[in-house]
């Protein structure tokens, strides 16, 4: 899809710098949820992005074509990532113009939701987080962790994924980390899907 890694590292960015910098420096947390159209903070200050746009209270502002800087600046807010923290990251300068293709954000956002909404099925009791360093959605339950990916260095689109405790060599498992599946080949993204691979997961990390 056009514009899809460009539009992936700008969201990565906005979460990392814009949300849960100031969500960590103002409470001491880092991590975000999945909400409609997008991701937003879980404590102050309440910060959201739905599709290509960062909402703030009732006002809208499009990202394309700003920085991470001009964002927060515009939100009241100062733009940086959570520090000493991690080492990885977006690698999103907060001075960088952001470039959002809504055709892409759309999608990304519909596979967050996606993962989200199987994980809630795969283990009620759990609340996915959206983890800022790595921008996926993810549990951990019995020591075997789950969640959805919008795509990275290892596959450079969105995928659901499952890392059991320990390394397995079945056929199942098909990542240096686990198993990964795309998920276009999930019935496009669906949460019935990526269910069905979360339980299959569960399965074979016995």
């Amino acid at each position: 899809m056009d514009g899809l890694t460009e539009t992936r590292r700008a969201l990565h960015g906005v979460a990392e710098l814009v949300l849960a910098g100031p969500q960590h420096r103002s409470t001491g947390e880092i991590w975000l949820r999945v909400c409609p159209g997008g991701f937003c903070t879980v404590e102050q200050p309440e910060v959201r992005v739905d599709g290509v746009e960062l909402v703030v209270g009732d006002r809208r502002l499009p990202i394309d074509g700003h920085s991470c800087a001009d964002l927060a600046a515009a939100a009241g807010l100062t733009a940086g990532a959570p520090q000493g923290l991690y080492h990885d990251g977006s690698g999103v300068d907060p001075a960088q113009p952001l470039s959002v293709d809504p055709q892409a954000a759309r999608w990304l956002a519909r596979c967050f939701a996606a993962a989200d909404e199987a994980l809630r099925q795969l283990a009620p009791d759990e609340a996915p987080i959206l983890w800022p360093e790595h921008f996926d959605v993810g549990i951990r339950t019995e020591e075997t962790n789950y969640g959805g990916s919008p795509g990275d260095r290892f596959l450079g689109e969105p995928y659901a994924y499952v890392t059991p405790p320990s390394p397995r060599a079945d056929a199942f498992w098909n990542a240096p980390f686990g198993a990964a599946r795309p998920m276009r080949e999930l019935d496009g993204g669906s949460p019935e899907a990526i269910l069905a691979f979360f339980l299959e997961g569960r399965e074979w990390s016995r």
